[in-house]
């Protein structure tokens, strides 16, 4: 009996790239010898890309879907798809193509060779603009200095997880879970495959400047308190160094003059003042996170499915 490949694509209005994802992968699985399935999971699309896929998943009885109440995000999203998986092995990727479907093939042989987390690293892309390349390099550089986890650069939620990691995985509830770091916690036996991303085949990057930063905050304090010590050891460094600033306020004391550094003093108090907001900003992440996971809510919502268990 073939082996079950459950490959799991996360779609945020992504109407133009639906059919042709699912084309590419029927073409590149008849050249395997596995079954597989296709789950779907819009995530609260505004264009028809929910009706596009309920209609491929009517004509083919190996494509199901996932209709989320609303917009979640990518990482439930992602999920809810691994958490339906039934597979012996789970792939992972994205709708728009960049992610290329013809690695699939490897990435099952080094899965057949005993790994049990095939994932990808992307090679920078030379056709990116350089804010896009800078904005990518500042958010693996911030999570790996920040993070007790080594994430490389360049990972992404490109990805193989056999079956006995699903299950492991399933198990976890996390508020607003950061999939990428919680696989490489997880640990198992795991292989890295390098890659140069493909062209997006319609529509644009989800991600922005302020959605990339958003995400490297979220990895980082969903498995470091290092931005806490942080705070500390900059505390003490800046209260060490006021400290010589006393003898001259001494001696000026004592020989009756003025002390100068209105303008000096001014700028030291805006400076201390944004420094205490930043703190009590890193703090209050840590306490708004226990705050939404003491809610236990759940990660997503399914309004409609065609999958059943």
């Amino acid at each position: 009996m073939s082996k079950l490949i459950s490959v799991v694509i996360p779609a945020y209005n992504e109407e133009e790239n639906i059919i042709v994802i699912i084309d590419r992968l029927e073409s590149i699985f008849k050249t395997l010898h596995y079954d597989f399935e296709i789950i779907l999971v819009d995530d609260g699309s505004k264009d028809r890309t929910l009706s596009i896929i309920k209609t491929a998943a009517a004509a083919r009885s190996n494509i199901f879907y996932i209709e989320f109440s609303r917009n979640f995000g990518h990482q439930p999203a992602l999920k809810a798809g691994l958490d339906q998986a039934t597979g012996d092995a789970v792939i992972s990727l994205d709708a728009d193509l960049q992610h290329p479907p013809e690695m699939i093939a490897e990435m099952l042989q080094k899965w057949e060779e005993g790994y049990e987390v095939v994932y990808t690293r992307r090679q920078e892309d030379k056709n990116l603009s350089l804010k896009k390349r800078k904005t990518s390099s500042m958010f693996y550089k911030l999570l790996s200095s920040l993070s007790d986890i080594e994430i490389e650069a360049g990972t992404a939620d490109f990805r193989l997880l056999d079956k006995k990691v699903i299950d492991v995985f399933r198990d976890f509830h996390e508020n607003d879970p950061f999939i990428r770091g919680l696989v490489k916690w997880l640990g198992f036996k795991q292989y890295a495959i390098d890659y140069i991303p493909g062209t997006r085949y319609a529509g644009s990057s989800k991600y922005n400047l302020k959605r990339m930063m958003k995400l490297a905050l979220h990895g980082v304090t969903s498995f470091s308190i290092k931005p806490l010590y942080s705070a500390v050891y900059l505390g003490f460094i800046l209260s060490s160094l006021s400290i010589l600033y006393v003898p001259y306020v001494l001696h000026a004391f004592y020989v009756g003059e003025e002390v100068d550094g209105w303008a000096s003093m001014i700028m030291t108090i805006v400076f201390f003042g944004g420094l205490q907001l930043i703190i009590l900003g890193i703090i209050g992440l840590y306490i708004g996170k226990m705050f939404m996971q003491g809610k236990n809510r759940p990660n997503y919502i399914i309004r409609s499915t065609n999958i059943l268990k």
